[in-house]
Parts: structure tokens; sequence; C-alpha cells
């Protein structure tokens, strides 16, 4: 199986799942879910799994869709997605470019000429603009991904072969292990 990992931002760095993963946009009227997923394009909606979820409210359960107001609770404030009570501390704010910047003027000589002001203003600008401004992480986007040969084997089965092949492709999900450390 292959696993493709995206680190998603706090704040808005979830915001890209919500035309995919929280509503769906594959076609909604194929016959089947399991057909769906295998044949349409696009992205079938995100559930709720793993054993973070008992830790949660009683509300979301293993299996349950996740809407866009609790996708923005967990993932845009650290909350719980049902409560908006705070899970743990809150996410640190990054100070931007022209934060740092302001914060450096403030530092300088105040005896500077105003020639020389403006040099010192210009290079402070350039370092600042070229360093990156961090950005808390709120969580990891994993993709599951068997083999093209188990794709292959589920194109050309039968219906029952087709649903022991998706159902051992949910339990490898089910089981696998997290990362110690996530290379980003």
């Amino acid at each position: 199986m292959t696993v493709s990992i995206r680190v998603m931002t706090a704040g808005d760095g979830y915001r890209y799942l919500l035309n995919s993963v929280v509503a769906g946009d594959g076609d909604r009227d194929a016959a089947s879910v399991l057909t769906r997923y295998y044949l349409e394009s696009g992205t079938p909606p995100g559930t709720w799994i793993g054993s973070g979820i008992a830790g949660l409210s009683d509300d979301i359960l293993p299996g349950g869709a996740v809407s866009e107001e609790q996708l923005r609770r967990l993932m845009g404030y650290g909350q719980n997605p049902t409560t908006e009570e705070q899970l743990g501390r809150p996410y640190r704010k990054f100070a931007t470019a022209s934060d740092r910047v302001q914060r450096r003027l403030t530092r300088l000589p105040e005896n500077l000429t105003p020639a020389a002001l403006s040099t010192q203003t210009a290079l402070i600008e350039a370092e600042e603009a070229s360093k990156p401004t961090g950005a808390p992480v709120a969580g990891f986007d994993l993709t599951f991904s068997v083999p093209k040969s188990v794709s292959t084997l589920w194109a050309v089965a039968d219906g029952g072969t087709q649903t022991l092949i998706a159902q051992a492709h949910h339990a490898a999900i089910q089981d696998w292990g997290y990362p110690q450390a996530v290379d980003t």
C-alpha cells in the first residue's frame, strides 16, 4: 500500500478539503458507492476513522461523515468538532514578515539620517521577505492507495471478490501504523 502524506496547517490549511473530501465530488447517482469509489474521478466524502475518535464527542462515530463545520473546528482551530471545546493548547501564532520588519525597525538607533534609515529599512524588508513565515501544523492528510495490481484484480473480478478486496483495503487502512516522525 502506498501512503501519501500532506501537512495541513492550522487556520485555513484545511480549506482544500472542503470541495472534495467533505462534500464528495464524485457522481452521487452512481449505483454503488463501491463502484463509484473505483470508477469515478473525484474524491468520496470524508469519514471519521482512527482511535482518536474515542476522545471526541459522543456525536462523532467511526465511519460517520465529516461535516464542513466539524472540519473547520478541528483543523482550523484545534477544537472538539461538536462541542467547540479547545483540544490542548491553542495553535501558535507566527509573526508575519511585516510584523518582523516593524519589530526590527523599532530597534534601530534613533539618530540615523533619513538616507541611512531608508537603506536599513530596505535591507530589513528584503531579509524578512526572503524568510518563510511559519505555520502551525494542525494535522496530516493521508491518502492510501493500493498497488495497480490490486486495482486491476478488482476491475476484472466478480462483485463478491470486489467486495472482499475493498474490505481488505479498508481493514488495512484501519490497521496502518502511524509513523513516529513525518519528514515534511
